[in-house]
């Protein structure tokens, strides 16, 4: 409800035509019970059919007003939530892209998800219908003066009512805030086994993981369906007592009414629009009721879209270079992720000049790929430095920085777009002769005669539906669209046919001639000639650094050895 109020206090102007329009709308809705109070006093008594018509006329052009002005609030109430529903969205995912990575690591992926499913949730809640039926409630207070005008008594009788089904209507909203909460985490889980189904399916079925899934998965549906049975029950029940109140309150209205009218204390047409007058007011509390699942479920969203919103995001602003050499200097650099005994590495400290060849070797886990996200600046460093011909990149601009660099990772995951709108990410005005000329570079020319549209061939799954081979030299492709001064390549040759690694080297090759400052980082210490240092990550905790000896084939300064 906070979050509604929110909403209106942002639109004064707005939120007063609103109001304007509840009231108008709310002030013609008396016409029903009014109409039907004059038509048996007058009509029935006296038989004119002038009067009827007349009545009827008037009714007929008030409840046309009335759907008029209804209409014309949820258009109002749309240009309230529409804003903030955009901005909401927009912000949402612009967290998802623009966070920094090592915090959005540290997020469950089932969370992460249900955040933006949460944005559905929010929008729901603070739908012009939704915020219509807020606006209404008030107003049943408006029914009751009028209904105390005819007869304090019946009023006083309709207002325990009402009373009791605010009660209800608060005391249901509070309840479901816990096993809403529930819920999301509940279905964050769920989430979680979908995706092990869906994207890893070879593993499931290769290692007869199914039963446990099956398992897991039942446990989960058993712990999803508690927590929706009981919400479920709740909410029924608030309904259930919502019609029940309904009717005990016309048995009474009647009742009480019709002792009334023996007494000759009200004419029957006031006790029947005494008993319609009732019944409006009850119904926005009673609709009040029924969205408190709605609400509840809208302000655990919320909750977790704020908590959301406070992951650190990348910085937009910063340092740059206006001509950038490809010198690099690591600089007391160490690296340990969160809850870790020890670092992956410290105190280390490499300096590069443009056109090196640095080659870093290591075992499994040794943080070979965690070093190479550093000189990408996906992560940040521990501590330390990392400096661009002595620019720190914690103060450069990240879309900068990357725009300087031709990185291919271990793992290269692509969008789900085109093949032309993959390898434009990083240079959006490059010319198709460039982007022929790097195909051919990384041998994938046949690969994109045989696909059915060229560069406008669609990658879905992110690309996994590629063989490795190919999403890696397509990475590399990629990766050159930049034209950066530094090429860092992690383990380029996995999963390369004897042709991959042949373009792989050649293109090492091309870069070394061009003097591109080149890291290579690969288990295999064999797999670059010509390397000026070297870095050994199998040394713990400070990697060893050494110079090996120039190869009498200086030119070749990169390649497959």
């Amino acid at each position: 409800m906070k979050e509604m109020f929110r909403r209106l206090m942002s639109r004064p102007g707005i939120a007063a035509e609103l109001l304007v329009a509840s009231f108008l709308a709310n002030m013609l809705a008396l016409a029903s019970p009014l109409f039907v109070i004059q038509v048996l006093n007058r009509y029935v008594a006296h038989g004119v059919d002038g009067t009827l018509i007349t009545l009827t006329t008037g009714v007929i052009l008030a409840v046309g007003l009335e759907f008029a002005f209804r209409q014309v609030r949820i258009a109002l109430a749309r240009g309230i939530s529409a804003g903030p529903d955009e901005k909401m969205s927009a912000a949402g995912y612009a967290v998802l892209t623009g966070a920094k990575t090592a915090s959005l690591e540290r997020v469950p992926p089932g969370i992460s998800r249900e955040v933006m499913s949460g944005l559905n949730a929010v929008e729901t809640a603070y739908s012009a219908p939704n915020i219509g039926a807020v606006l209404d409630v008030p107003f049943a207070f408006l029914y009751i003066a009028v209904l105390f005008l005819l007869n304090p008594i019946l009023a006083g009788v309709a207002t325990l009512f009402l009373v009791g089904a605010f009660l209800v209507a608060t005391v249901s909203l509070m309840s479901l805030r816990k096993p809403t909460r529930e819920m999301v985490h509940a279905s964050s889980a769920g989430n979680n086994l979908v995706g092990t189904a869906v994207h890893h399916a070879d593993t499931v079925r290769a290692f007869n993981a199914g039963n446990f899934l099956n398992m897991a998965w039942a446990n989960q549906s058993r712990m999803v369906q508690g927590l929706r049975s009981r919400i479920v029950n709740r909410q029924g029940f608030v309904q259930s007592l919502g019609q029940t109140s309904a009717a005990l309150m016309n048995v009474a209205i009647i009742a009480v009414g019709a002792t009334l009218v023996v007494k000759g204390e009200m004419t029957v047409g006031a006790m029947i629009g005494a008993n319609i007058l009732a019944s409006r007011a009850l119904m926005p509390l009673t609709r009040f009721a029924q969205l408190g699942e709605v609400f509840a479920k809208a302000r655990q969203s919320l909750n977790l879209i704020t908590e959301f919103a406070r992951i650190p995001v990348e910085a937009t602003t910063g340092s740059a270079k206006s001509q950038y050499t490809g010198g690099l200097e690591l600089r007391d650099l160490a690296f340990g992720f969160t809850g870790a005994s020890s670092p992956l590495f410290e105190s280390l400290s490499l300096t590069l000049a443009p056109g090196s060849v640095l080659l870093v070797t290591g075992g499994n886990s040794t943080g070979k790929t965690t070093l190479a996200r550093l000189l990408a600046g996906v992560l940040e460093p521990t501590r330390g430095q990392i400096l661009a011909d002595g620019l720190d990149l914690r103060q450069s601009v990240p879309e900068w920085w990357r725009k300087q660099i031709m990185y291919l990772p271990q793992e290269p995951a692509f969008l789900n777009a085109t093949i032309e709108e993959n390898l434009r990410t990083s240079a959006p005005d490059m010319d198709m002769d460039r982007l022929n000329e790097l195909i051919d570079m990384v041998g994938l020319r046949q690969f994109l005669d045989e696909t059915n549209k060229g560069f406008d061939e669609p990658l879905t799954n992110n690309g996994d539906s590629l063989s490795l081979g190919t999403r890696r030299r397509l990475a590399l492709a990629r990766a050159l669209t930049t034209g950066g001064k530094v090429a860092i390549f992690d383990e380029p040759m996995e999963g390369m046919d004897k042709d991959g690694c042949a373009a792989v080297s050649r293109v090492m090759g091309e870069l070394a001639r061009q003097g591109s400052t080149i890291i290579v980082i690969s288990h295999d210490p064999g797999i670059v000639k010509g390397a000026s240092v070297m870095l050994d990550l199998d040394v713990k905790p400070i990697p060893r650094i050494t110079t090996p000896p120039r190869p009498v084939e200086s030119s070749d300064a990169a390649g497959v050895s």
